[in-house]
């Protein structure tokens, strides 16, 4: 179905090759999961199926890419859309009409498709989806996992032989995702599409592979089994991970499978006390923020209903709920930039006597700058607040607007450290010339907290910062939150990646339809759930392990494979 002869692609500029001469072929019906950490060129070798490399984005293609016979190099993407289907990350980026039934038509409308036909599959397509009750919604009413299933049902009616998938589960709670997976599994068993699918969280997908498409970070690729290529690749789950530790072989992909390899782990692990997945102070810090009876409310209906919650100092609080719970309404109610239809949010005084709003106070009731200094928020996409040209024009600027001099001296009345240093403890090595939309995610997100950590806010809130990192990058990220958390900060993560939950924080909030459900130490909130517990808990339990390297950091040599 799919073939690369002997395919390299250099980019304009490059002194190296994206892809260099990778031979892989791909069958009918098979489910690839393409794995690698960020940058080494997934998105390349994804558009290179549909023609958008390097239709698009420029650069040379070298070799032949077949898909179903046809050439990519002779046809572009709009000749292919009859047999490749392309879903991104964000499905609303790729909405073009109002309504489900609208969208799942509009794909057919392009290819001329008699309306007669049209209807026929759009039906076929709402059940196969489960998407039949919800035909006549509006697209931007629907949860996350509703939106996924669209985007996919939108380029199946098209009945396209592959579908490509770019990080279908990053935004989706773990409900949603397993439904998407649900689906694209079904399609893969009873219709033979043929998905390649590229997914950082590799945890939620594995088990569902038939086969893994790793790059190693050289332009090199390797296909074959998970099993196989999960024994030594540099990028796995927890479940692999822990697979290794304990010198299992085959590797278990699944819970199922890993929980009847673990019962000798499980007796060699009974006697022994897990240490802390991070050090947590004895008595928690003194409550910095406070806000009570905190309601949301859109059109009149409660996004959040009567919020009372404390965050301490030095203390990491991790948000989660399903899509739509009402965690980000919460999270810019608390900065002061969101709605607030009732309540009442108070940032606790400055010990240090620091100046101005630093004293405390309502963030909603103070001007933009002067809520940054008690409150700072990172958004979902970084992204949104970077708006220069280079990343030393979004650090002066970010120091201008805290007060914070320049070339590291603070100016009168500063509150914090110049945003560069700031930078460069988080991600050391960024060229102030470069265009911010040309970092990494990571860099990115370490930019974006530079600019809000320069005002030092004594509070910090994260919006899904998980979103497009690796597991490498997430590491780097709860290095930092860590840093924060030491200096005497609170910091909230708004999450769905159970697994960041798991390692990153001391407390762990749950929403439900906008009211906390459950409150409290991560450990006694995430294993008590099916839903939100990490894998290595599920396959340890009822044993109160949540990462590996609590495991490892026990477990005498030898004992694992007994």
């Amino acid at each position: 179905m799919i073939t690369f002869d002997r395919v390299s692609v250099v980019y304009d500029g490059a002194d190296e090759p994206v892809l260099r001469d990778v031979n892989l072929s791909v069958d009918e019906g098979e489910l690839c999961l393409v794995v690698g950490h960020t940058g080494v060129g997934k998105s390349t070798l994804l558009g290179a199926v549909n023609g958008l490399v390097p239709h698009f984005t420029g650069g040379t293609l070298y070799g032949a890419v077949m898909v179903d016979g046809r050439d990519t190099a002779d046809h572009p993407p709009r000749e292919l859309a009859d047999v490749v289907g392309v879903v991104g990350q964000d499905p609303l980026d790729g909405f073009v009409t109002d309504t489900v039934e609208e969208e799942l038509a509009y794909a057919m409308e392009q290819l001329a498709i008699s309306p007669t036909v049209m209807r026929k599959r759009v039906e076929e397509t709402l059940d196969l989806l489960g998407l039949a009750d919800l035909r006549h919604r509006a697209l931007h009413e629907l949860s996350g996992g509703q939106q996924q299933r669209v985007a996919i049902g939108s380029v199946l009616t098209a009945h396209p032989r592959v579908l490509v998938l770019d990080e279908p589960t990053s935004a989706l709670d773990p409900t949603a995702a397993e439904e998407v997976l649900a689906a694209v599994t079904r399609l893969v068993h009873d219709l033979g599409v043929t998905v390649l699918l590229a997914e950082h969280r590799l945890e939620r997908v594995v088990q569902y592979a038939d086969r893994v498409i790793h790059l190693p970070g050289n332009g090199r690729v390797v296909s074959g089994p998970p099993s196989e290529i999960f024994t030594t690749s540099s990028i796995a789950p927890p479940i692999v991970e822990l697979g290794r530790a304990a010198g299992w072989s085959p590797l278990p992909l699944s819970v199922r499978d890993a929980r009847r390899a673990a019962r000798p782990l499980r007796t060699a692990l009974e006697d022994a006390t897990p240490p802390p997945v991070r050090a947590v102070p004895d008595a928690p810090g003194a409550t910095l923020l406070g806000a009570r009876g905190i309601t949301v409310a859109y059109r009149g209906v409660p996004a959040v209903r009567e919020v009372d919650l404390d965050l301490r100092a030095g203390e990491i609080t991790a948000l989660m709920g399903r899509n739509g719970s009402g965690k980000s309404s919460l999270l810019w109610a608390l900065q002061g930039s969101g709605p607030r239809t009732a309540g009442t949010v108070r940032v606790g005084r400055d010990e240090s006597g620091a100046p101005g709003p630093a004293k405390g106070g309502d963030p909603k009731k103070l001007s933009a700058a002067e809520a940054r200094r008690l409150v700072g928020l990172v958004p979902q996409t970084p992204t949104d607040l970077l708006y220069l040209e280079s990343v030393k024009q979004e650090l002066d600027q970010a120091d201008t607007e805290s007060g914070t001099g320049t070339g590291g001296k603070a100016a009168a009345g500063a509150t914090g450290p110049p945003a560069r240093a700031i930078l460069d403890r988080l991600a050391p090595g960024i060229d102030g010339t470069t265009h911010p939309r040309d970092l990494s995610e990571g860099q990115k997100l370490a930019l974006v907290l530079a600019i809000q950590l320069a005002a030092a806010p004594r509070v910090l809130l994260l919006d899904e910062p998980t979103r497009g990192l690796d597991y490498r990058a997430k590491t780097q990220l709860i290095a930092m939150v860590d840093e924060l958390a030491a200096e005497g900060r609170s910091v909230v993560v708004s999450t769905h990646d159970v697994e960041f939950a798991a390692r990153a924080a001391d407390r762990v909030v749950v929403l439900a339809e906008g009211d906390i459900v459950a409150d409290g130490p991560t450990t006694e909130v995430i294993v008590a759930s099916p839903v939100f517990a990490p894998q290595v808990a599920k396959i340890l339990a009822p044993l109160p392990y949540l990462t590996v390297d609590q495991v490892t950091a026990v477990l005498p040599g030898g004992e694992a494979d007994a």
